[in-house]
């Protein structure tokens, strides 16, 4: 029998050699768990193959924006009319507005929206515009909570909350950070003492609301509720960063969750991306009328993009929109989430391992711990060898989560019921081995 020489072995290395780390965003290098990435060769449905044609059950779907499951045919018919149309123009086209108009129509907090193409892009133009429209320098993200990687947003606490934050990335200069207070997430006490300090000078607070960079994480009513009182106080804008769950944990986004059990609760600005481009580059941020005129060229607070509102984008996030917003769309989608997450509960119990997990809409988490944490102190108290043992586990048996202790799962439209018993089956007898 002779030994299949591996693809993505070969792959790795060729990589290795012209790209840094042989990836073009770290978590993809596997170097939380180790082991050799796999190269995606295609997707369809629910599934995509490796450069060796092994086939994966995917939850990880472009770690987003694939609600509708890869290669959906309305999505893929929008998109290759739309480029028979013309990649790109530099120029306002139908498309941007109708898209802009969608958005708008499933989340009424915002009043304009300007497109833009990454998450990072739109949260850092969204704290520039809060800091035009308030005239104020400072503002407060949460530990635990990603919004991309600009050099503001790179930085963990300082040792108290009169201090500094320090950077947590090598060519970010101190004085960058120095606006930033980075706070523990779901702590109210840390949140008031922080308005009480610094809120004259708050530009905005900045919140992913159910936090998807240190798996999942929920920030508590009464905590949400609190960061919008404090806001309105001091007069500083409440930003709520939904690239991760605009449009994936609810069709009006999670603000919409919110708002169920807190009657009129709105953000002052809201940060979109992944599913609004259904698996292409797009983003946005968007506000009331009063403060999106602020930008140019209206108003002095500069912002542009060559490819923003990108024809091909556009159309691939409004056939993608179009979809989710059919009747039934997101209780199907929600139960079968919690059918996965429901199983992966009872497969660790079965086996006496600790574990929790929860879900909203298409987006999960799980910890190797008997109970759900609040904050990344919390994550971090997390097994990380055991969850590494559990990830090579699932991926060798054809089951594809993420590579990262610290990443939310995500399910889609395509996902059926077989895939999820056929997911709680190998979990079953990964378990046994932990």
């Amino acid at each position: 029998m002779t030994n299949t020489p591996d693809r993505n072995l070969a792959l790795f290395e060729r990589a290795k050699k012209v790209i840094p780390g042989g990836v073009n965003s770290p978590v993809r290098a596997f170097k939380a768990v180790g082991g050799t990435p796999r190269f995606v060769q295609r997707a369809q449905g629910a599934y995509f193959w490796d450069a060796n044609g092994q086939r994966y059950i995917d939850y990880i779907g472009s770690w987003g924006p694939m609600i509708l499951g890869h290669g959906h045919p309305a999505v893929v018919k929008a998109v290759q009319d739309a480029v028979l149309e013309g990649f790109s123009f530099g120029a306002p086209t139908e498309r941007e507005v109708e898209l802009v108009e969608e958005i708008l129509r499933l989340v009424p907090s915002m009043d304009m929206v300007r497109l833009v193409s990454s998450g990072t892009e739109a949260a850092m133009s969204a704290i520039r515009l809060a800091r035009g429209a308030t005239g104020r320098s400072k503002l407060i993200k949460f530990e635990g909570c990603y919004h991309g990687h600009a050099d503001a947003l790179l930085v963990k606490a300082g040792s108290g909350l009169a201090t500094f934050g320090n950077a947590t990335s090598a060519g970010v200069p101190p004085e960058v950070v120095q606006h930033t207070i980075v706070l523990e997430y779901n702590n109210i006490e840390q949140l008031e003492q922080a308005f009480k300090l610094h809120g004259q000078e708050l530009a905005c607070l900045m919140i992913e609301p159910i936090a998807g960079n240190m798996n999942f994480v929920r920030a508590s009513v009464p905590f949400v509720k609190r960061c919008r009182e404090l806001c309105t106080q001091y007069g500083a804008l409440l930003v709520f960063d939904e690239v991760m769950n605009g449009f994936r944990v609810a069709l009006g986004s999670a603000q919409s969750v919110y708002a169920r059990v807190l009657p009129g609760f709105e953000p002052d600005m809201t940060v979109m991306g992944k599913v609004i481009g259904g698996g292409m580059p797009l983003a946005a941020f968007g506000a009331k009328r009063a403060v999106m005129e602020h930008l140019a060229p209206l108003g002095a607070v500069y912002q542009a993009g060559t490819l923003s509102g990108n024809p091909v984008a556009t159309a691939c996030g409004l056939a993608t929109l179009h979809e989710i917003s059919k009747p039934g769309f997101f209780e199907d989608l929600s139960r079968k989430t919690r059918s996965l997450v429901d199983g992966l509960k009872g497969a660790a119990a079965t086996a006496g391992v600790p574990f929790c997990a929860d879900s909203e809409g298409g987006m999960f988490g799980f910890f190797l711990l008997s109970e759900l944490p609040q904050n990344y102190p919390q994550v971090m108290k997390t097994d990380g060898k055991r969850f590494n043992h559990l990830f090579h586990g699932l991926l060798d048996r054809g089951v594809y989560i993420a590579p990262a202790l610290y990443e939310a799962g995500f399910v889609s439209a395509a996902h059926s019921d077989a895939d999820i018993a056929a997911t709680v089956a190998v979990a079953h007898e990964v378990f046994k081995t932990l």
